[in-house]
């Protein structure tokens, strides 16, 4: 982590200037301007994405104490917040703020110290920037300008609770946070009913009895989930339960309803009745059989869906003889 030559600085710092004709703003294209995306700016810092602890401030690696005590300065989430984090380690590295409500329209500055070959550090309250946390904009405007983006991996709660759930890890998807208001939420939840893979969640305290409450609703009492809740920290519980018994668990003690959550549900498995086919794959037929004829509406089913096209054509044709 070196300064650049004193030449290099100064051009750089004349290009990032022009940031002062849009108000101190960079835009998307603007940004593109300077430097075509992908091509890698060498007199360029480097914007480290670095990961902090969840909970255990013993999980933080020594390369991430490393580049935090040796970038020119670090964008954090809530700066009070990380500055906490800074104290215990005796990191005396500057901090400014890059949250979701600034990002988009500050991320100029750290893209002006950046160009000017300065390195950043971004990181967020916990766990992996990007995350479910603020950051996009910023490393997304870095590599639009040239920068190298350089990532520092470490904590990650999804990632935590998926290893230690005991659910198939081989394939998953992570969805988030799911909308506050209960008739989005169950909405996103249909999305995902007959989806084959592990689903991972976040979730609010306050919000997940609710949660696991619509997941039982459109998931099915029995399907099988786990609650990771405070993990790394003292309070740590990983409770696994099919769906019905874990909201069960997580009502009858309120202790279950603090602190940050990770919820896990196993994925859909098809029926296995013979003959049996998702709704998904109902819906899709029913769809092409107002269009094409019954022998091609199943072909062509079957090849979106991937079930058995001589069970859709059946199907299919003792809906034809019902009506």
């Amino acid at each position: 982590m070196r300064y650049k030559s004193l030449q290099k600085r100064v051009l750089l710092a004349r290009i990032a200037n022009v940031a002062t004709r849009y108000n101190g703003r960079f835009i998307d294209h603007e940004v593109c301007a300077l430097t075509a995306p992908g091509a890698l700016n060498s007199a360029a810092g480097s914007l480290y994405v670095v990961a902090t602890p969840i909970g255990n401030l013993d999980d933080i690696s020594a390369r991430a104490l490393k580049i935090l005590r040796e970038v020119a300065l670090i964008a954090a989430e809530d700066t009070r917040h990380s500055q906490r984090l800074m104290q215990h380690f005796g990191i005396p590295t500057p901090l400014a703020a890059c949250h979701e409500h600034n990002e988009r329209d500050e991320g100029s500055r750290f893209i002006t110290r950046l160009l000017a070959g300065d390195d950043v550090a971004l990181i967020s309250d916990a766990g992996t920037p990007l995350i479910s946390d603020p950051g996009y904009h910023l490393v997304r405007q870095a590599r639009a300008a040239g920068i190298n983006v350089v990532p520092v991996p470490g904590a990650c709660a999804l990632i935590a609770a998926l290893s230690a759930a005991g659910l198939p890890s081989d394939r998953f998807i992570f969805e988030g946070f799911l909308p506050a208001k209960a008739v989005g939420r169950r909405a996103r939840l249909e999305l995902v009913k007959e989806e084959p893979r592990t689903l991972i969640f976040y979730e609010a305290p306050h919000r997940i009895l609710e949660c696991l409450q619509d997941m039982e609703l459109v998931f099915g009492a029995e399907r099988p989930a786990l609650l990771a809740r405070e993990l790394t920290k003292t309070f740590e519980t990983l409770k696994g339960l099919p769906l019905a018994e874990l909201r069960e668990f997580v009502e009858s003690d309120s202790n279950q309803q603090r602190g940050e959550c990770v919820v896990l549900v196993a994925g859909w498995t098809a029926p296995e009745e013979e003959g049996a086919v998702s709704s998904e794959a109902m819906r899709i037929l029913d769809l092409l059989l107002e269009e094409v004829p019954l022998k091609r509406a199943a072909a062509l089913a079957a090849q979106i869906t991937g079930e058995r096209k001589n069970v859709l054509y059946q199907i299919a044709l003792d809906k034809q003889k019902g009506e």
